[in-house]
């Protein structure tokens, strides 16, 4: 920002050694003329009354008030303190937002190819719900899905039995998302706004023993399309937990939020997304330990992670957030049809089970 040569307000008028702060501009003319109007006594007259005596000071009448006359208050005090009813239980208040980190503390993509995800995203904008014929979802139900195999992957991906995907990485293989052939979530025929029933989507990965120790694998939602060339939770329409740091990514390119501990090999994840139609018009379940939330939305939506068939963590997806740092949800809410979507980075070794009945949680 660039200032004048001149201060904010400077007059000429004021630039002389009789200024003074908060007076107005002297006039020398105006001061002469006064100067000769004025006429000044021929001498002084003292005033008729003499002036006061410091001796002549009457006291007030009565004598000054003594401490002893204090008289209580009808009332007794109270024989303890209520201090429950002046202080507020802040344990009934939502928790405070969870802060993003600015990158993640294991591994980082570059900034160029952050861009171009982005760039994918605005040409090609999200769809809407799908029908899908009887065949198909019937399949979503048996858990018989298949899987899509990234251009960019670098491994093997196979089908071992029905709703089973057995798969392996190279070191070299960049980043890449693999996901289901149908959703997990059809909004036709699972949301509850549609069917007055609660749905719940869910698919485990079980991490090889033979796997090194920084698990480099992501697992989590999608909605379509999503690009093949990206990490699970990067972008719009899609969120995931990932392996290597164990945060949890909701359309965030940065570090993601802190969440879990990374995987480990041996391990067998779970993740879950449970929609539920809510009550506009009742109150905050205070009272109950899962993550609340106070939107108005008609869909309550809660993500949840286990880990060896327990329940690991969980947050809901409208929980409150960081109106700056934190992106929109579009595409997780329950009007767009859900994907699974696993991605891989180098090295890894894993299956994707769809089939309920290997899982070892059961929502």
């Amino acid at each position: 920002m660039c200032f004048g040569s001149k201060l904010k307000g400077e007059d000429p008028s004021r630039l002389n050694n009789d200024y003074e702060p908060n007076s107005r501009p002297i006039d020398p003319k105006h001061t002469e003329q006064r100067a000769s109007s004025i006429k000044m006594p021929n001498e002084y007259s003292p005033p008729s009354v003499p002036p006061p005596s410091h001796g002549e000071y009457a006291a007030p009448p009565g004598p000054p008030p003594r401490h002893d006359d204090y008289t209580p208050p009808p009332v007794p005090p109270p024989s303890n303190h209520d201090w429950q009813t002046a202080v507020p239980d802040t344990s009934l208040l939502p928790p405070p937002p969870s802060m993003g980190n600015q990158q993640s503390r294991t591994n980082n993509a570059t900034e160029r190819e952050a861009e171009r995800g982005e760039i994918w995203c605005r040409q090609n904008p999200l769809t809407g719900p799908i029908t899908y014929p009887e065949v198909a979802l019937e399949a979503i139900a048996q858990g018989n899905i298949g899987v899509v195999k990234p251009p960019i992957y670098q491994g093997t991906l196979e089908r071992t039995r029905p709703g089973v995907w057995a798969g392996k990485t190279k070191s070299i293989s960049p980043d890449s998302c693999i996901l289901s052939t149908v959703p997990l979530y059809s909004v036709m025929a699972h949301s509850p706004l549609r069917t007055g029933r609660a749905k719940a989507c869910y698919y485990e990965v079980r991490i090889s023993k033979r796997n090194r120790s920084e698990v480099s694998l992501t697992m989590g939602f999608a909605a379509p399309p999503y690009p093949a060339f990206r990490l699970p939770g990067w972008h719009r329409g899609c969120l995931a937990v990932h392996g290597d740091d164990g945060s949890k990514y909701i359309n965030d390119r940065w570090g993601g939020k802190d969440f879990t501990s990374p995987f480990k090999p041996g391990e067998t994840l779970g993740i879950g997304m449970q929609f539920a139609k809510r009550d506009l018009g009742a109150p905050p379940a205070y009272d109950d330990t899962r993550p609340q939330t106070e939107a108005k939305v008609p869909l309550d939506v809660e993500v949840f992670l286990t880990r060896n068939g327990s329940l690991a963590g969980s947050w809901n997806l409208h929980e409150e957030g960081d109106a700056v740092e934190d992106l929109t949800v579009d595409g997780l809410e329950g009007y767009n049809d859900l994907f699974a979507a696993v991605g891989t980075f180098e090295g890894a070794e894993f299956e994707i089970v769809f089939y309920e009945a290997e899982w070892m949680h059961h929502p």
